[in-house]
């Protein structure tokens, strides 16, 4: 079983070096890439309620936000941000990192230090 679970997007520069952090730590790494296995309502409601940051911060105000037509203002509640981060996965502030009941969004990502 892995200490750590890391919900990753290769494609992020943060994401990757979370993991390479944890690599090098000799962290043993559970990593779900969430685009390709989106997180359920119960996992994502875990999450909001539980990291370290407001859960308006877990919605990415990205472009893909701005195509959607999305209002920040409009995501500030935890059930607002798990409804939201449920049709559009893409928008998750990532990575999101877990090590048994602390979760951690690690930006940046020295931010993982304090699982380690």
């Amino acid at each position: 079983m892995a200490d750590v679970v890391v919900y990753h997007n290769p494609n992020c520069g943060t994401s990757r070096g979370v993991l390479e952090i944890l690599g090098e730590a000799g962290v043993a790494v559970d990593v779900v890439q969430y685009l390709k296995t989106p997180l359920s309502k119960a996992q994502l409601e875990t999450i909001v309620g539980s990291i370290d940051v407001e859960p308006a911060e877990l919605v990415r105000d990205d472009n893909r936000f701005k195509e959607l037509g999305l209002n920040k203002a409009d995501y500030t509640t935890k059930a607002a941000v798990v409804k939201v981060l449920l049709a559009h996965p893409e928008l998750m502030q990532r990575p999101i990192a877990i090590k048994g009941k602390t979760v951690i969004l690690a930006r940046p990502k020295d931010k993982i230090n304090a699982l380690l």
